[in-house]
């Protein structure tokens, strides 16, 4: 698949940390994007949109990003999720993995991590 017809699901409470993903993301070329400011929000796109690729933060309203991965998972196995949070701790990180999370990003976050990201999940 490319890039520009790569479906993009960002979820992320800070509308600040929503348009830096998504400045990179149309930087690398990215088609098409959806956003969700909270895991519920996040969990009903997917189930809508079928996105391929999810970055997702972890500490979020209503439900989390940990509880996100395990419906989003729940719902489709082979969902492709990264977690992007300031929150690092090697609990959340662990529990995240542990849900379904195929990688994670510590915030801020350097454009060429979400480059390289892109390009082995979905140019792969």
């Amino acid at each position: 698949m490319e890039l520009k017809d790569c479906k993009v699901l960002i979820c992320d409470d800070s509308i600040l940390a929503r348009k830096q993903l998504k400045d990179v993301l149309i930087e690398e070329g990215c088609g098409l994007f959806f956003e969700a400011t909270n895991g519920q929000m996040a969990i009903d796109l997917y189930k809508k949109e079928n996105p391929d690729i999810v970055f997702l933060d972890i500490v979020m309203p209503k439900v989390d990003g940990i509880e996100a991965v395990k419906a989003i998972k729940a719902y489709d196995n082979d969902a492709c999720i990264i977690m992007v949070s300031s929150v690092g701790t090697q609990n959340l990180i662990k529990a995240s993995i542990e849900e379904g999370a195929n990688d994670f990003i510590q915030k801020p976050f350097v454009a060429k991590q979400i480059s390289t990201i892109l390009k082995n999940r979905v140019e792969g």
